[in-house]
């Protein structure tokens, strides 16, 4: 918040003003309100807000019927998150690696992984940058699955024209402060273009009640609270030049960059990144690192360790196998400062440092 316009900072202020005024904090005007603006934003029928990133994409997987022993393939290039819920749906996770330059998850990989116990596939559109989504879902039909669009990362991306999360049945959202889309604490969303999931999504994320006291299916506790879905609903309205900004940001850095030994993000011309990070790979990442570190210039790793190597994991099926790309990656990804507010001045910064590295 500290680069937040003013202007939207005042705003922000006077969303949560109403909301403590008329004290409905739960499931309050303001949910529905942003629920249909972000609908509409990702041009999707249907948002339903749930407490976080996680809880979109597991009941995303409930309401579209993820069983035990049900197969749901995923890239091994992500963040935990992708993992968690298809394990707490009773699913059993099947990763493939990622595309060498994209670093999102491989096609030809997804289409060989199909068995007759796949039930689904859930494409990451990672650091803003959306999966190659006619080919996951060209297979997703020859093979009767369904598709839900892990798009943490990806709000306002689009693919070929279409906004992420109105391509496969279900999308999940997170709305974690660092997003592009952030609230001032954890939420999240699930989109999608089928009214009858998105009725179900919306019992379920709230006990399981059709109305009042009418618990029709079984539910939990995870309603995106009404203060935040106020914040939200202001941010959404600056998140289009934010996300151009952004853009900006990695067009400079590309600019910059390109005569150094690095390897900078792919660009698609079909699609629109919309740069949740700036993710370039080089051979001595460690030691770049640290050179950065020393000039006070901070930068991430997303993400130092795959999936399959996590400890959580050592004893799953997933963990005796390797992901090449996956693992190299991993060993040489740099994210670079991004966000809106950074200034030219800074960019320079960044880009001379690492010049002055190699040199």
């Amino acid at each position: 918040m500290s680069r937040t316009p003013e202007s939207e900072r005042q705003a922000i202020d006077e969303a949560m003003k109403k909301v403590t005024k008329r004290n409905s904090f739960v499931l309050g005007q303001e949910v529905n309100d942003f629920e249909k603006a972000f609908a509409t934003f990702c041009s999707a029928e249907r948002c339903i807000g749930v407490a976080s990133g996680c809880d979109a994409i597991l009941w995303s997987l409930e309401a579209l019927g993820i069983e035990p022993g049900d197969e749901v393939i995923t890239v091994a290039n992500t963040f935990i998150g992708t993992i968690l819920p298809i394990l707490r749906a009773s699913g059993t996770p099947v990763l493939v690696d990622c595309l060498e330059d994209a670093l999102t998850i491989d096609p030809d990989q997804v289409a060989a992984a199909v068995t007759p116990r796949t039930k689904a596939i859930i494409p990451v559109h990672l650091y803003g940058q959306p999966a190659e989504m006619d080919e996951i879902l060209a297979i997703a039909e020859k093979n009767g699955l369904v598709v839900v669009e892990d798009a943490a990362q990806a709000h306002g991306a689009t693919y070929k024209g279409r906004t992420c999360g109105s391509m496969g049945n279900a999308a999940g959202f997170s709305f974690y402060p660092a997003k592009n889309l952030g609230a001032f604490g954890d939420g999240g969303g699930v989109t999608t273009n089928d009214h009858r999931l998105a009725d179900r999504i919306g019992m379920i994320r709230n006990y399981g009640q059709s109305k009042k006291y009418h618990h029709d299916v079984d539910g939990w506790n995870s309603r995106l609270d009404t203060l935040q879905a106020a914040i939200l609903a202001v941010k959404l309205t600056h998140l289009p030049a934010a996300n151009e900004a952004r853009r900006s940001i990695a067009k400079q850095y590309r600019e910059q960059l390109a005569h150094l030994p690095v390897e900078i993000p792919v660009e698609r011309e079909y699609v629109d990144h919309v740069y949740h990070q700036f993710v370039m790979q080089v051979d001595q990442r460690d030691e770049l690192r640290s050179f950065l570190d020393q000039q006070g210039i901070q930068t991430g790793i997303h993400y130092p360790i795959p999936i399959h190597k996590l400890k959580v994991f050592a004893e799953s099926e997933f963990a005796r196998k390797s992901f090449p790309e996956t693992e190299a990656a991993a060993n040489r990804m740099l994210s670079l400062p991004i966000f809106p507010g950074l200034t030219t001045e800074e960019i320079a910064h960044v880009t001379s440092t690492i010049s002055a590295f190699f040199s």
